[in-house]
């Protein structure tokens, strides 16, 4: 696999969607989570989305339940609290693993092109990938990283 275009990924109703799709737009793509403390960051991701989208930026949120098990059981529980708690509006995907035996194909990707400090391993929730508009993955964000201080590598892949 060349670039994260090449992946499939399952959309909340359980279909495939081709992220050929994307091709050509910068990326960001999340593990989430609706019961963590860095949950908040829903909102700076949507203001960020609704800030970029126009100049093609798509965010992808892909829910995670490995850590803590800080997720809905049911995917419909979890966008509709990212719905009316956050006003989310960027893509939601069906929830996945990150890490392990039954990690999502995409995710090992992600963490294959942008290791981590220690390890390529996910440490937790709201772990952040960039992607420019050539599906290369160019940065990868801690947990802990405000969605707001993506801003400027946001703006240099648009």
């Amino acid at each position: 696999m060349a670039s994260v275009y090449d992946f499939e990924v399952k959309t909340v109703n359980g279909e495939l969607k081709s992220f050929k799709e994307y091709v050509g737009k910068p990326l960001l793509i999340v593990n989430t989570a609706s019961k963590c403390g860095f949950t908040p960051q829903f909102k700076g991701l949507q203001e960020l989305y609704e800030k970029y989208q126009q100049d093609g930026l798509v965010i992808l949120g892909f829910p995670c339940a490995q850590f803590g098990n800080q997720e809905f059981e049911k995917i419909e529980e979890t966008t509709s609290f990212c719905e009316m708690n956050y006003g989310v509006t960027f893509p939601m995907f069906a929830k996945i693993d990150v890490n392990g035996e039954n990690a999502d194909p995409l995710f090992q990707f992600l963490k294959d092109e942008q290791k981590g400090v220690l390890s390529k391993a996910i440490k937790w929730n709201f772990t952040k990938f960039l992607v420019d508009r050539n599906g290369q993955v160019v940065e990868r964000y801690a947990p802990q990283t405000e969605p707001a201080k993506i801003e400027e590598d946001i703006e240099k892949v648009l």
